[in-house]
């Protein structure tokens, strides 16, 4: 018998998708209301390109320590359920077989069914079946904390490099508009790649990057011009 082909599905990018939108519309939109509430305060545009690029080498540092801290914390929880998992597959092996039993009755099979499944899996690989069927845990989305802040620096960077080169090649008495106008498009243009590469509906992932980008630029910017200062 064959084996069936094999099928491409987008949950295998959950864990750098996240982290690579994350770190765009972050870089995006902290950069943009930067350079927007420097740029009120200041009548140059030096001061300008000096606080867009602070911000994208901090940004793009802080980015990165906290998506490994975070998803460290998460592979540091999914590693010591696996550990006590294994410990209880060693010293009550029948009960686990019970209890994965139980999880695929829950799910629609009947109870002769579901203990022949759960004991032919256990055979093949108890451990596995358990940290995929019990615990929720399986390659496609656990955690890989260097991965997700490798990505989430790189992407900011990218965001962040956006509005801070257009503030650096437009006059200064049309960078602000010029810079918010512009940050709109990226913040859109990344809307849209998002939800093709996750394959949801892309109208749906551009209002949602844009409106949620635009709010929090907005904001910030405004209480950078209304208080004369960067925030």
């Amino acid at each position: 018998m064959s084996n069936p082909p094999s099928e491409n599905h987008r949950t295998q990018h959950i864990g750098w998708l996240r982290a690579a939108v994350l770190g765009a519309n972050d870089g995006i939109v902290s950069t943009a209301s930067l350079i927007l509430g420097v740029a009120a305060a200041s009548a140059t545009q030096g001061p300008v390109l000096v606080a867009g690029v602070a911000g994208l080498v901090a940004g793009a540092m802080s980015m990165a320590a906290g998506e490994y801290v975070s998803v460290s914390s998460q592979s540091d929880t999914e590693q010591a359920d696996i550990a006590r998992e294994r410990e209880e597959l060693a010293t009550d092996g029948e009960r686990e077989l019970a209890e994965l039993t139980g999880i695929y009755v829950q799910r629609g099979l009947d109870a002769n069914l579901a203990r022949q499944v759960a004991t032919q899996l256990t055979a093949h690989d108890a451990l596995a079946a358990h940290t995929r069927d019990e615990l929720g845990i399986s390659d496609a989305t656990s955690a890989n904390p260097l991965q997700a802040a490798l990505v989430s620096a790189l992407s900011f960077v990218v965001g962040a490099g956006l509005p801070l080169l257009t503030a650096w090649l437009v006059p200064f008495d049309i960078l602000t508009p010029v810079v918010a106008a512009t940050s709109m498009l990226f913040l859109v243009m990344l809307g849209g790649l998002a939800a093709y590469t996750g394959g949801a509906g892309i109208v749906k992932g551009v209002v949602r990057v844009a409106f949620w980008g635009a709010l929090a630029m907005a904001i910030t910017a405004g209480v950078g011009m209304l208080f004369g200062v960067a925030v």
